[in-house]
């Protein structure tokens, strides 16, 4: 068995201190749930569930981690989304319905709050970081000289609007599903005739998740028609979602379920636009080929 290729990827220390920090920012997110946890005095069922989502949701940066360390294109987009949501999803536990936050809570925000602008300004704006994850991936290939690894063929690159619109788009479905089971307590309750709406609310957010993935396919492949119906898909969900969360939880609950989806909408929408401002959604053509015309004949 030879090894042809070095058996490790170098990294540069951008790489490095970025996966150093999105560990302390899923720590952070963590405590910063449960001091919200530990100091809330209003929060009941609708509290237990946004925080068992915040903290399902802290995993991810584990996730992110693994992304950045394989050096995927995808990690900044999805660092991107990440880190808005996450100071959305945390924000709505720290501010309570009635009074001020605890002052725990408040400082420990500003924590996260540095920590993800930081995250998103080495993702963006690192050239280590960015060169790292465009680089040719390393693989092992089995050949006559034995195990040995060495880079794969380059593939086209998914433009970082469209994958950010991608990830955006994923998220309508979890959003959605969290702000159903936060509306379930109202069935829980005594008010059973609210049933029917919460399946529909349920079953609408699956298809959602479906459909997103189904379109996101044809949008990475630059068909201008996935662009327009998730587009569609958008503005359904916003008007679907945002009077569900008015009718079932209240100002409060528009507020602490539907901003979360707003800016994610946006986030889909301004990537939509970008990408296809720089020419994603624009069909190539082939290029063509001149034919010189024969030499004239000699007259005989």
């Amino acid at each position: 068995m030879s090894a042809a290729a070095p058996m490790t990827e170098s990294r540069p220390a951008a790489v490095r201190v970025l996966a150093v920090l999105l560990a302390l920012t899923a720590l952070a997110t963590a405590s910063v749930e449960w001091l919200n946890w530990y100091y809330a005095t209003d929060g009941g069922y609708p509290l237990f569930v946004r925080t068992a989502w915040a903290l399902l949701r802290s995993l991810l940066f584990l996730v992110l981690i693994f992304h950045l360390w394989r050096g995927r294109h995808g990690a900044a987009p999805f660092g991107l989304i990440l880190a808005v949501t996450t100071l959305f999803a945390l924000a709505r536990l720290v501010v309570p319905k009635q009074g001020v936050p605890a002052v725990p809570g408040i400082i420990g925000f500003g924590v996260v709050v540095v920590l993800c602008l930081t995250v998103v300004l080495l993702l963006y704006r690192s050239a280590s970081v960015q060169e790292y994850l465009a680089r040719p991936k390393l693989r092992w290939w089995i050949s006559r000289d034995g195990l040995t690894r060495k880079p794969m063929p380059p593939r086209p690159q998914v433009p970082g609007w469209v994958l950010t619109t991608r990830v955006a788009v994923f998220s309508y479905s979890a959003l959605m599903l969290v702000a159903c089971v936060v509306s379930i307590g109202r069935v829980f309750s005594g008010e059973v005739t609210l049933l029917p709406v919460v399946v529909g609310w349920f079953v609408f957010a699956l298809v959602v998740s479906y459909s997103a993935l189904f379109l996101s396919i044809f949008l990475v492949k630059g068909k201008a028609w996935a662009r327009w119906l998730l587009v569609l898909l958008t503005l359904l969900v916003l008007v679907m979602h945002l009077p569900l969360c008015l009718l079932m939880l209240g100002v409060d609950g528009l507020v602490r379920d539907g901003g979360p989806l707003i800016v994610a909408a946006l986030l889909a929408l301004w990537g939509l636009w970008r990408a296809g401002r720089n020419g994603h959604f624009t069909p190539t053509r082939p290029a063509e080929t001149t034919t010189r015309a024969p030499a004239a004949g000699t007259r005989t």
